[in-house]
């Protein structure tokens, strides 16, 4: 009995057994799975945790982050983009806050958002980008953010709004890292840096804030040393130093590490500094300048042969002067110039929008952001470098001058591509580099409204006396240092200028126009040594209007100022030239799609 007993317990045990096993199966797993959660939630982003063991969420709305490792899934349709892009570098400008981003952004950008953060990281505010622009050749982007609050960080960050209700926690211990970073202020910082080879030699250039040389002149480069890194330099990581071989103005040129010198291509994107040292006493060099300047590899693709380039080019730096800019480039296109390069500082009027237009009728028109408030003269020299491999002759002007040839009774009469067919006079000459033609500057000319058919045609009242000139230079003769004031370049020992005739050639200068007109170019000067209109010193330069003060505020007889002599030569010449036979329209004033 005993025994058929225990035969039947085990009986039973067999059929129940596997049914608690299975219990106790599921009870483990669910208990495994639970702490596997827990684990992975106390340590995602999404709570940080502080070494006092408090929790101090910092909360964002709608906000993805540019670094990865911060990544979240919560964003919308449209705003893929963002996903993988860095903020490299961050300058506090006078006005806003620039960003230098990682990847080219590309339109609508309109769901962009800046985020500051306060001093403690208590609180956060979130403010629309103000613009984006393309940068280095496009393949970057530029953020322009405004101002941070009173007692906010300037190492604002970027977020890109997501769908609705989304929040977004970061780790606090990586927003105190950014924090503690240091956003360089303008006045003192290196802001570009650009290789430039010939085949022969190659180097760096860098542009840098902060030394004060002296305006238009030369530097003792013993004084400068170019520092070489991956990483920020505070950080001491992969530093190769280098002497300086050039310096003048913002303006320095060293030789590259012989590590980059043997292979151009890894010099891309390398950060470069700049650093005052003195050979005559040991141990007494300054520390870097900050930086955010990586290593440009400029026209690397446009390299051509002499026979290969465009004869004439042009260069400019412009601010919101889309209004004047297709009057411009379809007058000396007509003259001859084949490439422009155009260098925007900032503008937020249309200037890509008509840009975009002409080069759909083969303008050859190439925007270039330049970000960098009042550096005119490193922005053209930065714009000679570039040329330098597409050009023979580039010439440097704004868009409020027009080169005009004069000509009478029994003279040659000029026409299409004049300006272009009187530098390849020089193209091959052995001493002359650089072509200068005398300014006269023209006034409002009675007008209360700028002129419906252009500045050429509407403008014909001017000073009698000339003021300064505009050059042509062949920019592979410029000098190493790439001195310029402007209106001239230093040239190569062995290399002159020419003065070409007023009687041959000279430039209309359209200064001072109606009221409205001048008013906006009374704020912004881009001229890096030239006195602001409402700075109250140097008035008697020729860079500013006599007699206007430092406030815009019309004179009650500005129309008939600076009416000397009335002057229609260029007025006839573009009616004679360019205007429909039929309409009497000239090319700019109308649509060209």
């Amino acid at each position: 009995m005993d025994s058929e007993q225990r035969r039947k317990r085990k009986q039973q045990g067999r059929i129940y057994r596997p049914a608690c096993a299975k219990l106790l199966l599921v009870r483990s797993l669910t208990v495994c799975l639970s702490f596997l959660v827990f684990l992975l939630f106390i340590s995602s982003d999404r709570l940080p945790i502080r070494r006092d063991g408090s929790f101090r969420p910092v909360l964002r709305t709608s906000t993805m982050s540019f670094l990865p490792a911060f990544l979240t899934g919560g964003g919308g349709g449209g705003i893929s983009q963002y996903q993988n892009l860095v903020v490299e570098g961050r300058v506090l400008l006078p006005d806003h806050l620039v960003l230098i981003v990682s990847s080219k952004l590309t339109p609508p950008t309109d769901n962009l958002d800046c985020v500051y953060y306060d001093n403690m990281l208590e609180r956060v505010v979130l403010k629309p980008v103000i613009s984006v622009d393309g940068y280095h050749q496009q393949l970057k982007s530029i953020v322009r953010c405004h101002l941070p609050p009173l007692n906010f960080s300037a190492s604002v960050n970027l977020r890109g709004r997501g769908r609705s209700g989304d929040v977004v926690v970061e780790r606090r211990e990586w927003l105190s890292r950014l924090n503690q970073s240091v956003v360089p202020s303008w006045n003192k910082v290196v802001y570009e840096a650009v290789l430039d080879s010939n085949g022969y030699t190659s180097n760096v250039v860098v542009f840098a804030k902060g030394l004060n040389l002296r305006p238009h002149r030369e530097a003792d480069a013993r004084k400068f040393r170019c520092h070489f890194s991956l990483t920020d330099f505070d950080q001491g990581l992969f530093v190769f130093n280098t002497r300086a071989i050039a310096a003048a103005q913002e303006v320095f040129r060293c030789l590259l590490p012989p590590s980059i010198l043997n292979n151009l291509d890894k010099a891309k994107d390398i950060r470069v500094s700049v650093s005052r040292v003195d050979y005559n006493v040991e141990g007494a060099d300054e520390a870097p300048l900050p930086s955010v300047a990586k290593v440009q590899i400029i026209n690397s693709h446009e390299h051509k042969s002499n026979t290969g380039k465009y004869e004439l080019c042009a260069c400019t730096m412009l601010w919101n002067q889309a209004s004047f800019l297709r009057e411009w480039i379809i007058y000396h296109a007509w003259l001859g110039i084949e490439r422009w390069f155009i260098y925007d500082n900032n503008s937020d009027d249309e200037v890509q929008e008509v840009i975009d237009e002409l080069n759909l009728h083969k303008y050859n028109i190439t925007r270039h952001a330049w970000p960098w408030v009042k550096t005119q003269e490193a922005g053209f020299s930065h714009c000679a470098l570039r040329a330098k491999h597409e050009c023979k002759w580039l010439g440097f002007f704004d868009v409020d001058e027009f080169f005009y040839f004069p000509h009478g009774r029994g003279r040659y009469k000029p026409g299409p591509n004049s300006l272009r067919a009187l530098v390849m006079k020089y193209s091959d000459s052995p001493k002359i580099a650089e072509l200068r033609t005398v300014c006269h500057s023209y006034g409002p000319s009675g007008l209360r409204s700028p002129p419906s058919q252009g500045v050429t045609v509407g403008y014909t009242c001017r000073l009698e006396a000339p003021e300064r000139h505009k050059s042509v230079v062949r920019p592979e003769l410029l000098h190493t240092t790439l001195l310029n004031a402007v209106h001239h370049f230093k040239l190569r020992d062995g290399y002159k200028y020419l003065n070409v005739r007023e009687s041959k050639v000279l430039v209309n200068h359209y200064k001072y126009q109606v009221w409205d007109s001048f008013k906006a170019k009374f704020f912004k000067r881009v001229s890096t040594y030239v006195t602001n209109w409402q700075e109250d010193h140097n008035k008697g330069s020729k860079d500013r209007a006599p007699g206007l003060g430092t406030e815009a505020i019309e004179p009650p007889d500005w129309r008939l100022r600076f009416c000397e002599v009335w002057d229609t030569g260029l007025k006839h010449f573009v009616m004679a030239n360019l205007a429909d036979s039929t309409s009497g329209f000239l090319p700019w004033e109308r649509s060209l799609a």
